[in-house]
């Protein structure tokens, strides 16, 4: 399954993510800029907590995204 991420500057990227048990992942390769990104699904279903690391040109991982999804009723 892929994703595509855009936003209002112009940037657009295509994602590849899969989801297997309780973990949701999704990453892109890419010479310039690569990232990558790990979710964990709560057990009630009800959060996701995630962080995800880029690295540029190759380059060493760096720490990027630290997200935490919540469902509101």
């Amino acid at each position: 399954c892929s994703m595509l991420y855009f936003d209002e500057l112009g940037v657009s990227r295509r994602y590849e993510t899969h989801i297997e048990g309780t973990e949701w992942r999704w990453w892109r390769n890419a010479s310039d800029f690569s990232q990558r990104f790990v979710g964990t699904i709560s057990a009630d279903g009800r959060t996701i907590v995630s962080h995800g690391e880029y690295s540029r040109n190759g380059g060493p991982w760096e720490s990027d995204l630290a997200l935490t999804y919540r469902r509101v009723d």
